[in-house]
């Protein structure tokens, strides 16, 4: 199966947000490409919240570009199988931590964003991924900071978009 074909069955699996699911089929049905960031009209990418239950905190990254604080994520790769491995590689590399697991149920949210030209924006698939006791992180070539913050922090430092991944992801522990 191809990682389109996966990400058409992710989509049409997931039963949140029905207006923002049926937009991401649709771009995909318009776009063969949509999955690969050449596709200037948009593209498929996936992303991770590292999340660690037993500590009540997130990982976020201060990404290097749009100097904000993020949870991992980036466009998928030709190697990827599926978008919920596109999204535990993306959350291994940027974190550098080891033993990740994707959090069962798939995606936890969708967020369509804007990015600049020469895309016009992300269809963001977001998973969560927890972080093994003692977990430790390196910061990557793509962020200019990695660190570990407590849930009722993160509304104070990121955008809502995270906020919201953050309670979706803590109504599915």
């Amino acid at each position: 199966m191809s990682l389109y074909d996966d990400a058409v069955l992710v989509l049409k699996g997931y039963e949140d947000q029905e207006e923002l699911r049926q937009a991401y089929l649709d771009h995909l049905e318009a776009h063969p490409d949509g999955m690969w960031k050449s596709c200037h009209a948009g593209h498929i990418t996936a992303s991770a919240l590292v999340i660690d239950p037993e500590e009540g905190r997130v990982l976020l990254t201060l990404h290097r570009k749009l100097r904000m604080w993020l949870q991992m994520g980036g466009h998928c790769e030709p190697e990827d199988g599926t978008l919920a491995a596109a999204a535990l590689r993306e959350a291994s590399e940027e974190s550098g931590v080891t033993g990740l697991t994707l959090l069962p149920g798939g995606p936890v949210r969708l967020d369509r964003h804007p990015i600049p030209p020469p895309c016009h924006c992300h269809f963001d698939v977001q998973y969560a991924v927890v972080a093994p006791a003692g977990a430790v992180h390196e910061i990557s070539d793509e962020s200019l900071d990695l660190r570990w913050f407590a849930y009722d922090e993160v509304k104070d430092v990121a955008d809502d978009s995270v906020v919201r991944l953050l309670e979706a992801t803590r109504a599915r522990l």
